[in-house]
């Protein structure tokens, strides 16, 4: 018996700066996972999937990692994994830690 689809976030790494990036409404990437586009059924991922595998020139490494809403709406991540990524690198303070950009 398959799974139930879960909603899903298209995440990938900027291909010039290396941030951790997540794909939006707008077909753009933002840094912060809060600004990310949902899924709500696997042909809605797929599609998304593409349209950043189309982006090589930008980014590096799409792929569909599982989200929750919470109650305000927007998405949160669901394993260890990607909850580390939202924070930037873990070895000192900069980037979004810095920035104030974390989740």
């Amino acid at each position: 018996m398959p799974r139930a689809f879960t909603p899903k976030i298209v995440t990938a790494n900027d291909l010039m700066m290396g941030d951790v990036i997540y794909l939006t409404a707008d077909g753009s990437w933002s840094r912060r996972h809060a600004d990310a586009l949902v899924a709500q059924t696997q042909e809605e991922a797929e599609e998304l999937l593409a349209q950043a595998a189309a982006q090589q020139l930008k980014i590096v490494g799409p792929y569909l990692a599982d989200a929750v809403i919470d109650a305000d709406g927007t998405p949160q991540p669901v394993h260890f994994r990607e909850a580390f990524r939202t924070r930037g690198p873990s070895n000192y303070h900069l980037g979004k830690q810095a920035e104030g950009l974390e989740a």
